[in-house]
């Protein structure tokens, strides 16, 4: 596979822009002159933020964009990154990209299916999996919808459910079906895939194109899609995350807010951008919300780390760097301590204190 090298200026603008432009960030904006400029580096096997790493292992966290990340059940983290796949085992980080010779595309999503695989969605070079031994890419050629992955659910009956930029795919451990808005979905942009306790999955979708309006929330039984009730209130559009609390009520993260339903009604609990939302062990939520621009960063959204203890949500507070003020996937981890990922790396806040290793 040809590298593709970037001068030191070249790449921080990159890393910069591709907050604001693609990968499925949430509601920015993309030129159709990028958008050409992208896919023929694609179409030559070239990913344009992906980020040469040095070292294969290091003592030392990623210095990039990680955009999700994983404890899986061996107890060892997986980092969804711009430097590709990467392993924490407690002690070293290891680059599995470089490990494993894998692709050299950036990462934006992981996942840890019933069986013990570990998939990883890349940006527009297909998705991953790993059985412990080997990694498997699958990408449109095998019949994934779209080489964008961002999200993963699995449903009752097994199949492994992909969330893409153009549709969702169900795969049964050997063919991929595909659904789009012919078959009911709100827009083709999948952003999020929940399965609840009674077997239901739930499919966010965020717009489809540049700044539209378009996507929304819809609910699939194994036969068709039904919307969301929403009873009277308007729509939901560009809905970017769902979590299932432990009482059972969906979280709904969207372009526009933070809204909670418990079955019956729904409760609006936020009015920015609200995504990447999981609980701990005492039943906290924790969850990113934007904020106006200014304070951290003067002329874009600063996504802050809040929780949300069931009657506030309490910004958790931290001195950012300038352009660090973006945080992504996260999650708790066995022992309780909250990992999440940033624009420089992955962080660790144990309640006390940060650390950004």
């Amino acid at each position: 596979m040809k590298k593709h090298y970037l001068d030191k200026k070249i790449r921080i603008l990159l890393l910069l822009s591709v907050f604001f432009c693609w990968s499925n960030v949430k509601g920015q904006r993309i030129t159709d002159k990028e958008l050409a400029a992208l896919n023929a580096h694609v179409k030559a096997g070239i990913d344009p933020y992906f980020i040469e790493s040095r070292d294969t292992v290091t003592a030392y966290g990623p210095d990039c964009i990680v955009r999700d990340l994983l404890q899986d059940s061996r107890g060892n983290y997986w980092l969804a990154t711009w430097k590709g796949i990467i392993r924490y085992d407690g002690r070293i980080f290891t680059n599995y990209t470089l490990k494993e010779g894998l692709i050299h595309f950036h990462v934006v999503s992981c996942y840890e299916d019933e069986k013990g695989n570990l998939w990883f969605g890349t940006g527009r070079g297909g998705v991953y999996r790993y059985d412990g031994k080997t990694f498997t890419l699958f990408t449109t050629g095998d019949g994934l919808a779209d080489n964008s992955v961002s999200c993963f659910a699995t449903d009752k009956t097994g199949n492994i459910w992909f969330g893409t930029a153009n549709g969702a795919s169900r795969y049964d451990g050997s063919t991929f079906t595909n659904f789009t808005i012919q078959d009911g979905l709100p827009s083709n942009r999948v952003s999020a895939i929940m399965l609840d306790k009674s077997g239901k999955l739930w499919f966010g979708c965020g717009a489809s194109k540049y700044l539209a309006e378009d996507g929304g929330l819809v609910s699939y039984n194994g036969k068709s899609f039904s919307n969301f009730p929403y009873k009277g209130r308007v729509p939901f559009t560009n809905v970017g995350d769902l979590f299932e609390d432990n009482k059972g009520n969906i979280w709904i993260g969207r372009m526009d807010g933070l809204s909670l339903y418990d079955g019956n009604s729904v409760t609006d609990l936020a009015t920015h951008m609200s995504y990447y939302i999981t609980n701990d062990m005492a039943g906290n939520i924790w969850l990113t919300i934007a904020e106006p621009p200014g304070g951290f960063h003067p002329e874009t959204p600063n996504q802050m780390l809040y929780r949300y203890d069931g009657k506030k949500l309490t910004r958790i507070l931290e001195k950012y760097e300038p352009g660090d003020c973006q945080i992504f996937g996260k999650i708790v981890d066995k022992r309780g301590d909250v990992w999440f990922g940033t624009m420089k790396g992955v962080c660790r806040y144990d309640g006390q204190t940060f650390n950004y290793f």
